[in-house]
């Protein structure tokens, strides 16, 4: 959280706009729309959207559209992508609808860049962009591009001659975004803000975060290091009910892996014995990494600041019903703002 109540680290939302079985992307929209207001009021510090295509569970496809809308329904909370997937899209266009959501409304705008396309390869190349390697090989030049647009012209020998808005006043601030060592030697040695994927991403975030760190180089947009943890928690009254309301992400999570998306099912569906092999998959990757009391996923987080040393958390979380989420948010908030143990 953005307030001073706390000695911890700010908390932030990542949201993916998923829709519930038998459910419409406006419904699944309205939900996103009603979560960045709570979190708003909460005291979250962003709220950042991610770009997945072709997904039967995600309507979160165009993150500069959606997040227009969130900007005009909210008043403090920062708005961002998580990311925009930079090999689907040319960079100008990228540069020119970020100066636009920057410019109206300043000051409240993140751009977080990916590098993976967010989706099958099929659908990545109906996107029209790269179909050889999507564009990954090209990611660097295409992030300097986007800066430059944005008015952070790295590479003053060659002059940018086009420009993403007439007028700027302000600029939107930059982010990368990952789940392996790449992006993070990447953002370090532009000196730009790195938040790192731990709710799917395998790698030790401690050895992560170090790798960021002894990449840093200052640059006009950052003078220090910035790094922000991504990962997945789910708070309710009692730890049964908190793994009863986490059984929609886990049946979320092996559709995916078994190569057979789907809308979110129901806590009660979602209810049924796993395999051997299903049990397997989510003790590798668990589709939430810690649910329980708001006590136990507070201390769950404190462990993962204390292991990575990050300036920021942001929680993400797949639930069935915009209640739940909200719930376990205002739950979670409520503990996080307490003084940790050992501070007092």
């Amino acid at each position: 959280m953005s307030n001073s109540l706390s000695s911890r680290v700010p908390l932030s939302v990542l949201d993916l706009a998923t829709v519930g079985k038998d459910r419409t992307s406006a419904q699944a929209l309205a939900d996103s729309t009603v979560l960045a207001q709570e979190a708003d009021r909460l005291g979250f510090h962003r709220f950042w959207v991610a770009e997945h295509h072709n997904m039967p569970s995600v309507a979160s496809t165009s993150p500069a559209v959606l997040i227009a809308h969130l900007a005009a329904n909210t008043a403090r909370i920062r708005l961002g992508s998580g990311g925009v997937m930079l090999p689907n899209h040319a960079p100008f266009v990228v540069a020119e609808q970020f100066a636009l959501l920057e410019a109206l409304h300043p000051g409240r705008i993140d751009l977080g860049i990916g590098r993976a396309p967010g989706t099958d390869q099929a659908t990545a190349m109906a996107l029209r962009r790269q179909t050889d390697g999507l564009g990954v090989e090209e990611f660097p030049q295409h992030v300097l591009e986007v800066m430059a647009l944005l008015g952070d012209n790295r590479t003053p020998d060659r002059p940018m001659r086009l420009a993403a808005t007439p007028a700027p006043s302000s600029s939107p601030d930059v982010w990368l975004l990952g789940s392996s060592g790449y992006s993070a030697q990447l953002a370090g040695m532009l000196g730009l803000r790195y938040s790192y994927a731990h709710h799917f991403g395998n790698e030790d975030p401690g050895a992560i975060m170090r790798l960021y760190r002894s990449n840093f180089q200052a640059s006009p947009a950052l003078a220090e290091p910035y790094a922000m943890l991504a990962t997945s928690a789910l708070t309710a009254g009692t730890e049964e009910e908190a793994h009863f309301l986490a059984g929609p992400a886990r049946i979320m999570a092996l559709s995916l892996r078994s190569g057979q998306p789907a809308p979110i099912v129901s806590p009660e569906e979602a209810d049924r014995p796993f395999t051997d092999q299903e049990r397997l998959m989510l003790d590798r990757l668990p589709a939430i990494k810690s649910v329980g009391t708001p006590e136990q996923v507070t201390a769950r987080l404190d462990e993962l600041v204390e292991l990575t040393g990050v300036n920021e958390l942001m929680i993400t979380g797949t639930t069935y019903d915009v209640g739940t989420r909200v719930a376990s948010l205002s739950h979670l908030a409520e503990t996080w703002s307490r003084e940790p143990a050992d501070a007092r």
